[in-house]
């Protein structure tokens, strides 16, 4: 039976792309060696890594434009603390919107003043704060893009006169910006991108080298710019996945085409959370993440019931972060709109059997 993957990361995937990887991991390429155990410094691997980054600026627009995409290790949780070595020298802002803004906040503070420019944390996240203005004394503003636990997602980005720095972990490459407004993007491969294991960074490069500190090696853009993502050993199968999964996006027309897919499937999930009555959305409507949908049921009694009839249905991955309880329905760029149909049925079978 096939299964709807709604799970948050790590996440669903192009089935195209796994099978393309999973034939590199027995001969990459015919060269009679498998992907994870040829040298990361061959040609072969040096022209996937090459590719990957390339891909990487050619989706978001940035090429030519004084751009680096690296492709880094330790996850977003590491760039929570890679992004203020390199940046913050006395003072930084931050808008605080979630668990993840919260952590990139509290490993900002190791390294100087941090000015938590506005939070919603009043609400437990279930919105984004608005009519807030940025210092123009800090040396960067933070902020997260989309909120996976809570279901949130910036809809517009503040005009700044410092550097801009923005956690895309969960919703990059699935709607159109304009990404050269930022100066530090980063995100996790594993919610849109590609396996567990690899982070994107995309660095302007003119915005470092500003800090007097100085910086471990392993933690430093610089060397990772220089040696081209190969400063030490890099993930070669999550590298080479998110590869084929960035290529999948630009055959399909990149990001403006898989935006219009994502934007079905949210309205689609959303409009039954709205007119079922069974069910309430937890973040405020105009807040809502394309990528995250949150979601409760109104009586708590049916919860059982849901719950079978979703595993019935073949349903993987919905169960709500624990610090919203209810449901999330991830719907990431691979997902396709056939899956969100499929819980929508699930929600409606539900209303007409209560």
């Amino acid at each position: 039976m096939k299964k709807h993957n709604f799970s948050a990361g790590p996440c669903i995937l192009p089935q195209e792309v796994l099978l393309k990887a999973s034939e590199a991991v027995i001969d990459f390429n015919n060269s009679g060696l498998s992907l994870i155990e040829i040298s990361h410094r061959s040609k072969p691997f040096i022209e996937v890594m090459e590719t990957a980054s390339a891909l990487a600026l050619e989706l978001l627009g940035l090429e030519g434009k004084g751009y680096k995409a690296l492709f880094l290790q330790g996850g977003a949780s590491t760039q929570f603390l890679m992004a203020a070595y390199n940046l913050l020298e006395n003072k930084a802002g931050y808008l605080n919107t979630g668990t993840w803004a919260a952590k990139s906040i509290k490993e900002a503070k190791l390294f100087g003043e941090v000015v938590e420019v506005a939070s919603s944390k009043d609400a437990n996240y279930n919105y984004i704060p608005k009519g807030f203005s940025v210092p123009s004394d800090l040396d960067y503003f933070h902020c997260t893009s989309n909120n996976t636990i809570f279901g949130t997602q910036l809809k517009e980005f503040p005009t700044t006169s410092v550097p801009l720095v923005c956690d895309m972990s969960s919703d990059i490459f699935s709607r159109s910006l304009d990404f050269s407004k930022f100066d530090l993007i980063y995100a996790g491969a594993q919610k849109n991108m590609g396996p567990a294991g690899t982070t994107l960074a995309v660095i302007k490069e003119d915005v470092l080298g500003k800090v007097t500190r100085a910086i471990p090696s392993m933690l430093d853009y610089k060397n990772f710019i220089e040696k081209e993502s190969m400063f030490n050993t890099p993930p070669v199968f999550a590298v080479y996945t998110s590869m084929l999964t960035l290529q999948w996006l630009k055959d399909l027309g990149g990001i403006a085409a898989i935006e219009k897919e994502n934007e079905k499937k949210a309205q689609l999930m959303y409009s039954e959370i709205d007119l079922n009555p069974l069910f309430k959305g937890f973040a405020a409507k105009e807040d809502r993440s394309n990528m995250n949908a949150t979601f409760n049921l109104v009586d708590e009694s049916l919860k059982d019931t849901f719950d079978a009839m979703a595993k019935d249905a073949g349903m993987n991955g919905i169960n709500g972060h624990r610090s919203v309880g209810g449901y999330r329905a991830s719907m990431y760029n691979a997902l396709p709109l056939s899956s969100v149909a499929a819980l929508v049925e699930v929600m409606s079978e539900l209303e007409r059997k209560a």
